[in-house]
């Protein structure tokens, strides 16, 4: 059941250019996932009345993950004046005029902070008699971050960002986190006063505390003892540093649930990505986008799959592939390349440099190796011979290949689209195939082999050809 009391407010208006990026900062990829569609999941997860995220930059492509993510949430833009307080104080504008609970603040660029160390801090908070509630940390190196300065009874007395910041303020080792949970009615009074005389010209969300405290309120820090939890993204180098430990703690999710994963360091896995226990995963193997592997399958080395489907006891090795589903008991690779729309039944086989596309390989047929698979049905028990390839576009459209059940085709044989091989029927090797094939016919091209004698001595005098013709008695 929503809780009626509680509004949040997700920041998500900063163009963030230090990522020097075409692509807003918030719609990076984190394990499969934009940057704030983490903190919107974990914002649903917190199942509060009312959601509010204020965009600026790039705002219609941020609305779109915000509507995705949670249907029915509000989106405020941003005006022309800068600054946090700014932001929330348009964000409570767009709540219900009868809301008197709790207002949680969240960050856009702060995706692994989870939704079970927010409960606490909602609980810690309405445990007292505050007027508002911050999160501290104490990180290693607190540059660019505001201090806390408490007062003697161990409250916040006020926040000094860093840049504004005295030599003696500098030196104190507790910083804000961002993370902020106020009464409403707070934020109604007081936001509308905030000043934009500072360092950067800004109106500061932190000037609340000492608004607060100068009409008599209470805000308390709770600090945070993981420091990392409440990170923020703003370059590519801090985008990798979070992607390796949300990774690290997928991974070992996983590797609790029962899934060998040989390599940790250099295995991928993203969030929508579902394994079966006994599954296993080699060095150097991404899984992403919805991909499920099930029991007992064995994925990798060097692979990458996105949104595949892989069957119980598959082996799929040295493989990229997309939009797949491998059956149970199949084998794929080593060197395959799966474009959308591959399916390999149970006990089938894609091989060795063997590319697939829009094609249905069925069940015990096999593709070895050396082949293009494109547009193309094979039925149950069929083998497809090394360096077949399906000619399936004449230049303008797409035509269909159907090869039927338990069909044996030759090596190097081309099938030209649209063509159809009947059930039972056998291929010549070299055969180019522009007309069914009846069920239990061979087809071949004949054109017989000519051998003219002294060729090379006639053409290719005084080469190591030559010379090697001569020496075995035949010039």
């Amino acid at each position: 059941m929503p809780d009626a009391r509680l509004a949040i407010v997700i920041l998500a208006a900063g163009q963030g250019t230090r990522m020097k990026s075409a692509t807003p900062k918030l719609l990076h990829q984190l394990a499969g996932l934009p940057i704030v569609g983490h903190v919107l999941a974990t914002a649903g997860a917190l199942d509060a009345a009312h959601t509010v995220t204020v965009v600026r930059y790039e705002r219609d492509r941020l609305a779109a993950v915000v509507e995705a993510a949670l249907p029915g949430s509000s989106i405020v833009d941003q005006d022309e004046v800068p600054g946090t307080g700014r932001a929330v104080e348009q964000a409570i504008a767009a709540l219900p005029g009868d809301f008197d609970g709790d207002v949680l603040i969240l960050n856009g660029d702060v995706p692994l902070l989870d939704a079970a160390t927010l409960a606490g801090f909602i609980t810690a908070h309405r445990a007292g008699a505050s007027a508002a509630s911050l999160m501290t940390m104490a990180p290693d190196d607190p540059t660019g971050y505001g201090r806390i300065v408490r007062a003697a009874d161990g409250s916040v007395d006020r926040i000094v960002e860093h840049k504004d910041a005295l030599d003696d303020e500098l030196a104190l080792g507790e910083v804000n986190a961002g993370i902020y949970l106020f009464g409403v009615g707070a934020l109604r009074d007081h936001l509308a006063t905030l000043r934009i005389d500072n360092a950067q010209g800004e109106k500061y969300l932190t000037d609340m505390v000492a608004a607060l405290r100068a009409a008599g309120s209470d805000v308390i820090g709770v600090p945070i003892s993981q420091s990392w939890l409440v990170a923020g993204i703003n370059d590519r180098a801090q985008l990798s540093e979070a992607a390796a430990r949300l990774n690290a703690m997928i991974i070992r999710g996983w590797q609790l649930a029962g899934v060998t994963v040989q390599d940790p360091t250099t295995t991928w896995i993203d969030l929508s990505v579902s394994l079966a226990p006994d599954v296993e995963i080699l060095p150097g193997t991404q899984l992403k986008g919805a991909t499920t592997v099930a029991t007992g399958a064995r994925v990798g080395p060097d692979t990458t799959l996105v949104d595949c489907e892989i069957g119980e006891r598959a082996v799929v090795k040295r493989t990229d592939g997309t939009l797949a589903v491998i059956g149970a008991d199949a084998s794929v690779g080593p060197f395959a390349y799966l474009r959308p729309g591959t399916v390999l039944g149970v006990d089938g086989k894609i091989g060795t440099f063997v590319e697939t596309k829009n094609s249905t390989i069925g069940d015990g047929s096999k593709v070895p190796h050396l082949s293009y698979i494109g547009d193309t049905t094979v039925g149950v028990g069929s083998n497809v011979g090394a360096g077949t390839i399906t000619a399936n576009y004449d230049g303008v459209n797409k035509h269909k290949t159907v090869v039927g059940s338990h069909v044996r085709s030759g090596s190097h044989n081309v099938f030209v689209a649209p063509v159809r091989i009947g059930d039972g029927a056998y291929t010549a090797a070299g055969t180019v195939v522009r007309k069914d094939v009846p069920p239990g016919s061979l087809a071949l091209n004949v054109a017989p082999q000519r051998n003219i004698e002294g060729w090379v001595a006639a053409n290719r005098a005084g080469t190591e050809a030559a010379r090697a013709a001569a020496e075995s008695g035949n010039s």
